[in-house]
């Protein structure tokens, strides 16, 4: 299952990447915001963010104007490691390197095709499980 949220910014775009994991066939949850109204993206990504640190959901996704809020935010949650990521080479090396479990973009930032393409090569990609990056999780945890 894959959390997903946004606010006003990014609505949008979360509407295409839902359809897009639609067709995909994988499982979302929609954690808001629900329409174009102005709103506080926090509430949204920390709503995600917790999804995925409970064990709710094994991935999240977040957007927002610029990716940079709602980046900062999940964060801070215990057992989080946001990406804001806006190409796909840094989608992949977060996912092999960090075993990020949420992902940010900026829809002012990314047009809807990158961001799909931003988006699988996040979903898809497994963590590395090299010894190194596990090494280094824990020191960003610890």
């Amino acid at each position: 299952m894959i959390a997903i949220g946004s606010d006003h910014g990014g609505y949008a775009l979360k509407q295409a990447l839902m359809k897009h994991l639609e067709a995909r066939g994988l499982e979302y949850r929609d954690f808001g915001t629900y329409s174009e109204a102005s709103c506080d993206y926090p509430v949204y990504a920390k709503a995600v963010a917790k999804a995925v640190a409970s064990g709710e959901c094994e991935k999240g996704i977040l957007i927002c104007g610029t990716g940079i809020g709602v980046s900062i935010t999940a964060n801070k949650i215990p057992g989080i490691r946001c990406a804001l990521c806006g190409d796909c080479f840094s989608a992949e090396a977060t996912r092999q390197h960090n075993d990020a479990n949420v992902l940010a973009m900026g829809a002012r930032v990314v047009g809807e095709g990158l961001a799909l393409m931003i988006a699988d090569t996040f979903l898809d990609t497994p963590f590395s499980n090299d010894e190194r990056h596990k090494r280094r999780i824990s020191m960003i945890e610890g």
